[in-house]
């Protein structure tokens, strides 16, 4: 059964979130979403998995995403705490995280900076800033003037003066939609629906969207520390990031292990079935986790 659950944080942020929780539970599964998206992004996921047999299913709206509508600060420390409240109050004895892009950004740096709170790490297509080429790596060029217009519209925010409404996003509609388009033979619908920017704004406040811009460039410290074994979902494409920057960089990670699908980038929605099915494998091979 799926519960709808709200947590306060310390400085008073709303945290939503989704719990599936079967009869008997092995662990707590920890599923975060990307950038400009929301718990929806894992609905097909939690909906088809065999680890819903056995795991406890989390899937939260990060802040400022979704139902975690907050206009304030936020950053990887606060994404990060955000994330060991949740696991402080769903205590279990094993915690694995998994994370889509941006999603995987925050659950590598949940690995770095509290390595003893995740026994596991599942990254689908993270980000990695010295890999960034496109639309995201000219944004990366632009670092510095990031930083002084996220504060001015944060003060704007502060002032009161922001939409008052964002439009609501169904990514299992979506995702759904999508491949029924591309079936049809509407090749270009995938780059229309998932890498416009304009379309991302629609559904979150500038200020997080830029503050999210703004972490993900900021770069991925060294993941030699990171003592969990982790599992990455690699797309062949390389939509954002020079495939060989990102192999490098993961050869970091003292207990990884690496999957390679035939994808773009938007691996949940292109390769479902394949993403399921080698997570679900690689949790079977980890019986400790």
């Amino acid at each position: 059964m799926e519960f709808s659950r709200t947590l306060t944080a310390s400085d008073g942020a709303r945290l939503a979130y989704r719990l599936w929780r079967p009869a008997r539970s092995r662990g707590l599964l920890i599923l975060l979403h990307g950038l400009a998206s929301n718990a929806t992004r894992w609905s097909e996921f939690v909906a088809t998995t065999s680890l819903r047999e056995n795991w406890d299913i989390l899937r939260p709206d990060l802040r400022g995403q979704g139902a975690s509508v907050h206009r304030g600060r936020m950053g990887m420390d606060v994404w990060c705490d955000d994330l060991a409240a949740i696991v402080n109050a769903e205590p279990h004895e094993t915690v694995v995280v998994v994370g889509h892009c941006f999603g995987a950004n925050i659950a590598l740096e949940f690995g770095r900076r509290r390595p003893k709170a995740a026994a596991g790490l599942v990254l689908i297509e993270p980000i990695f800033a010295e890999a960034l080429r496109g639309g995201l790596g000219h944004a990366a060029r632009w670092r510095g003037v990031l930083a002084p217009v996220v504060s001015i519209v944060r003060g704007l925010n502060a002032l009161g003066l922001y939409r008052r409404r964002l439009k609501p996003l169904d990514l299992e509609a979506l995702d759904r939609e999508t491949r029924a388009a591309i079936a049809a033979g509407n090749s270009q619908v995938l780059l229309e629906r998932y890498a416009s920017p304009w379309d991302d704004l629609a559904c979150i406040p500038l200020g997080v969207y830029l503050q999210a811009l703004l972490a993900l460039v900021a770069g991925i410290g060294d993941l030699s520390d990171v003592a969990a074994p982790t599992l990455t979902l690699l797309s062949s494409g390389g939509a954002y990031g020079d495939p060989a920057v990102v192999e490098r960089r993961l050869a970091e990670l003292p207990h990884g292990e690496i999957v390679v699908i035939d994808a773009e980038h938007w691996i949940p929605m292109e390769r479902p079935v394949e993403m399921r099915r080698a997570i679900e494998a690689w949790l079977d091979r980890h019986p400790g986790q």
